[in-house]
């Protein structure tokens, strides 16, 4: 077991160096934006239902941004709060947010005057099933389009009809293409070419990314906006820093000061338990906050709580006479449920704060629930199994390394029951 526990640590210190960190818009710096939904003529009142769907589009859009971590959440009736890390350009994210992307589908009727009528045909962006940047014969860059299932059906018939007929592509208002129908179309796909010019790369990609992240279904007007820059956030890092090392290091020599070798045992464990942890944060992976590292600092905490019972526990055990073996397993034992009752009631006020925060407690809540977990494999399993490797099966020569004297070391158990204990708990391999 104690092997199996090096192995672990190492590949979690693998992963440590192989895999970035994540962190958050306090940590690197970006952009943070405030729309507001708008009413029209059409859209009398903002329901939440419309908030939902407005709130799923941004989110779409913001991760065609290439941008990762952003955070998209309502904040009001009408508002939603768009954290976008690392964005050079905001200017561009703020174009982008707020576009609509209206694709619509239009047949030639009576011109009026001289000038071409165009009707809608029923046929628009909400059946697509995706669309993809692609080049036509000749070169120029040309968006196709997939229909769903619903959209391929209305395509067939619409094409069928207009066979010899031009058929418009209307992309937010402004004719893309005006293609004559040579006959149906019945496998669900049609190309956007961007008349005699064709389109520009830029414009394609924007189209695609725009179709793809889906159309607003109200109106988002940017109210809000706020910038953090990067060396604020490399100030914080370097804060953040300092005092995970500066309470870890305090923690670590209060435990060799009160429990001596049981302490530093702790010690050894804690630095495994904070490897395993950042390790974890790396793998799932965690966005890292100001808020999430004060959960992972408070984690250390906890950890280091759950030592302190045991190693309480086994002091009790010792001053009533039990072999070193016994006492370590009772302690671990007698201490198991405090931790477990203690650790669950601050697992369930994490998942609590993750469910009703906001973005910022949801990083605190999260750190610290893993840290909890983490730590109690670290105080049950990994201090165990040390603690046993240390001081093997026999008596306390020296209660001095519990930070005992002699005289409250209570007669010892006899070696029969020290056999008896081994068969119950089992011993180190």
């Amino acid at each position: 077991m104690f092997w199996a526990i090096v192995l672990i640590v190492v590949v979690c210190a693998g992963i440590i160096v192989v895999k970035p960190t994540k962190l958050g818009l306090d940590l690197v710096g970006g952009s943070r934006l405030v729309l507001e939904a708008q009413t029209t003529d059409t859209v009398a009142k903002i329901t939440p239902e419309m908030m939902d769907s407005l709130r799923f589009a941004i989110e779409n859009r913001v991760n065609k941004l290439g941008v990762a971590e952003t955070v998209v959440q309502q904040t009001g009736d009408k508002r939603l709060l768009v954290e976008i890390p690392n964005v050079s350009d905001l200017s561009k994210a703020k174009e982008f947010l707020g576009e609509t992307a209206a694709l619509e589908f239009k047949k030639e009727g009576t011109p009026i005057n001289g000038q071409p009528v165009w009707l809608s045909t029923g046929l628009s962006g909400k059946d697509l099933s995706k669309a993809l940047l692609n080049t036509s014969q000749n070169g120029q860059w040309v968006v196709d389009l997939q229909f769903n299932d619903k959209g391929t059906r209305k395509f067939a018939d619409l094409t069928q009809k207009l066979v010899g007929k031009p058929m418009a592509i209307f992309f937010n208002g402004e004719m893309q293409s005006a293609p004559v129908i040579r006959e149906a179309i019945i496998g669900g796909n049609a190309q956007i070419s961007g008349g005699d010019n064709g389109f520009q790369y830029e414009e394609a990609k924007k189209m695609v990314d725009l179709l793809n992240a889906g159309a607003l279904p109200v109106p988002a007007k940017i109210i809000e906006e706020n910038t953090v820059g990067p060396t604020l956030g490399a100030d914080s890092i370097a804060k953040s820093k300092t005092a995970g090392i500066i309470g870890l290091g305090i923690v670590m020599l209060f435990m060799i000061a009160f429990y001596k070798l049981p302490g530093l045992i702790a010690d050894i464990a804690l630095i495994c338990y904070s490897i395993i942890l950042f390790a974890l944060f790396k793998t799932i992976p965690v966005t890292l906050t100001l808020a999430g590292i004060a959960g992972f600092i408070l984690s250390i905490g906890m950890a280091v709580d759950a030592n302190i019972l045991i190693f309480e526990r086994t002091k009790e055990e010792l001053k009533a006479g039990r072999t070193l073996f016994t006492a370590i397993n009772a302690g671990f034992d007698r201490a198991f449920t405090s931790i477990f009752d203690s650790n669950m009631s601050t697992i369930i006020t994490c998942i609590i704060l993750y469910m009703l925060g906001t973005s910022v407690v949801k990083g605190f809540a999260l750190t610290l629930a893993l840290g909890v977990i983490v730590s109690m494999f670290s105080a049950i399993t990994i201090t165990k199994n040390i603690m046993h490797l240390a001081f093997g099966t026999g008596e306390l020569k020296y209660p001095q390394l519990f930070g005992l004297k002699k005289e409250e070391i209570g007669k010892a158990f006899e070696v029969k029951e020290t056999k008896r204990e081994k068969a119950k708990f089992g011993v180190l391999d």
